[in-house]
C-alpha cells in the first residue's frame, strides 16, 4: 500500500512568513500545524518528550503511539482489524486535534472529507490522527524544520484530468452508453 501524502515539512520558515534569524521555540512550531494549540502541543511534547533518537523514523513513532494501519492475517484471508490500545493520553489529545483540523480548510481538512466519504468518521479521524504525527515527528526531529500546509487543493493539482476523462469513458461503455472523448476539446 502506498505511502499517505503529509504536508511538507521544511527547514526553512512557510512560505509568506517573515523570516526570523532564531528558530522558533518547540511548542510555537507545533502550534503552525492545524488543530494543534498551545495546549495540544504541551500534551505532545509530554507524551513522547523532545528526543526523537528513540524513534528512527515516523512510522516507529505511529507505531508506538498506536495509530498505525493494522492488518489482521489468518489462512490467506486478510482484514484490516482495530487500532491497539495505545497511551491514552496522547491518542486522546491526537483525536481533538485531528477534529480540530478536520474543519479546516487546509490539506488535513480536506484529507479528512475525502476519507470520511468512503471510510467513516472515525477511520477518517485515525488516518488524519496518524498524519498529524508524523508532522509532529519531522517537527520534532529536525530543530529548525517549520510546517508548510500543502493546500487544499494538493489533491486536485495532482490528478491528471485525461487519465481520469479516460477511466470515466470505460466504466460508461459496459453500461450501454457509448460515449467518445474528443481530443479536440
Amino acid at each position: 500500500m502506498a505511502e499517505a501524502q503529509v504536508p511538507e515539512v521544511t527547514g526553512g520558515p512557510p512560505a509568506g512568513a517573515v523570516p526570523t534569524s532564531a528558530a522558533l521555540p518547540v511548542i510555537d512550531r507545533l502550534d503552525e500545524v492545524p488543530g494543534i494549540g498551545a495546549r495540544a502541543a504541551q500534551v505532545i511534547i509530554a507524551e513522547i518528550g523532545l528526543d526523537m533518537a528513540q524513534f528512527p523514523t515516523a512510522a516507529h513513532l505511529v507505531s508506538w503511539a498506536k495509530v498505525a494501519p493494522r492488518t489482521v492475517q489468518s489462512g490467506p484471508k486478510t482484514r484490516s482489524g482495530k487500532a491497539e490500545k495505545g497511551n491514552r493520553y496522547l491518542k486522546g489529545v491526537l483525536a481533538e486535534v485531528a477534529t480540530g483540523a478536520a474543519n479546516t480548510d487546509t490539506f488535513l481538512g480536506e484529507r479528512y472529507r475525502r476519507l470520511v466519504r468512503r471510510r467513516g468518521k472515525q477511520r477518517a479521524l485515525v488516518a488524519v490522527s496518524r498524519s498529524i504525527l508524523v508532522i509532529v515527528w519531522h517537527l520534532l526531529a529536525g530543530p529548525s524544520a517549520r510546517f508548510a500546509d500543502l493546500g487544499p487543493d494538493y489533491y486536485d493539482k495532482r490528478i491528471d484530468k485525461d487519465r481520469r476523462a479516460r477511466n470515466l469513458v470505460r466504466q460508461l461503455n459496459p453500461l450501454g452508453l457509448q460515449v467518445t472523448l474528443n481530443p479536440a476539446a
